[in-house]
């Protein structure tokens, strides 16, 4: 009897924990030929999943990465995966904004076109400091982000129709942002949280300055996937983590749909400044929905990344 109630509940336990990971698939084969697509942190996890779905449909997709090796090994895969050649890798440092505005310049020599980005690069919760001074996330996720949008910019719209799909994270609910401490270094997962609302009231800013100009803008939670965020933290904790992701966490090629779902949905080009997740809109928490808000960080990033 005790063998019995053992099997079904471990039947019940696999069975509430798959349907916990259930999720949607992006079923628009809408084809990308001629379209150039630009991916940050395309080598891995979920970029290189939203890198070999859209190279399949016939894009020009760039990888932008910090590490040349792992790019090169990424871009080997994602062509070999999307039976694509039309995939190549240029270097960008999220973490540096002189970096950044190299990568642009060097970008817009070289093409033509710019249809589709990719904010998808990530720091998780850690505590250190960008080469020009800011919080790892904050700099990152977020300043790094926005000063590349910004200067690429003008090609979004000189491509009109173009999107800008920005990643950010259901977990910017436990925080709001303190314009006094921006920079906030303190606790690492607050710090991952207020970047990621950060990265809601980019998106949402973005749609409002670019209406009407052919550019749509969305932020996306992918889900929790099962990347290699925990490269970042001990051994002790990568093992920990590695069985509750496996337990609860979607595999990445899942937590990319709703990513390629907002760069070639027509239905998520209605929706510019939207939130989505599992290749739907969703509804933000009220404060993460205020214009105010949006509209004073735009203005302080403009400033701390010298654009203003």
């Amino acid at each position: 009897m005790y063998l019995l109630y053992t099997i079904l509940a471990s039947l019940v336990s696999f069975f509430i924990l798959k349907w916990l990971k259930k999720r949607r698939f992006c079923t628009d084969l809408k084809r990308l030929d001629g379209k150039t697509v630009l991916i940050t942190g395309g080598n891995s996890g979920i970029g290189k999943e939203t890198a070999v779905a859209l190279a399949m449909r016939g894009a020009r997709v760039i990888i932008a990465c910090r590490d040349m090796d792992k790019a090169e090994k990424a871009v080997r895969e994602i062509k070999f995966k999307s039976h694509s050649l039309n995939v190549l890798h240029m270097e960008l440092d999220l973490a540096n904004l002189r970096s950044v505005r190299e990568f642009c310049k060097s970008f817009l020599q070289r093409e033509k076109r710019l249809d589709i980005l990719v904010n998808n690069a990530g720091m998780p919760s850690v505590l250190d400091w960008t080469d020009d001074g800011f919080s790892m996330c904050f700099g990152v996720n977020h300043l790094g982000h926005f000063l590349l949008t910004n200067l690429l910019l003008p090609r979004l719209k000189e491509c009109a129709p173009s999107r800008v799909v920005t990643l950010t994270c259901s977990t910017y609910k436990y925080q709001k942002l303190d314009f006094q401490d921006l920079n906030y270094n303190l606790l690492p997962f607050f710090t991952f949280c207020r970047s990621k609302l950060a990265n809601i009231y980019f998106s949402q800013e973005l749609a409002r300055i670019t209406d009407g100009k052919g550019v749509t803008s969305c932020a996306v939670h992918p889900g929790f996937v099962q990347s290699g965020w925990t490269c970042h933290y001990s051994i002790l904790f990568r093992m920990l983590m590695q069985v509750i992701m496996w337990m609860f966490f979607v595999p990445c090629e899942i937590g990319a749909q709703t990513v390629i779902y907002c760069a070639v949905s027509d239905e998520a080009a209605k929706h510019s400044g939207g939130y989505f997740t599992d290749c739907r809109p969703a509804t933000l928490r009220p404060f993460a929905r205020d214009a105010g808000v949006a509209k004073k960080l735009w203005e302080a990033s403009e400033r701390l990344v010298k654009l203003a």
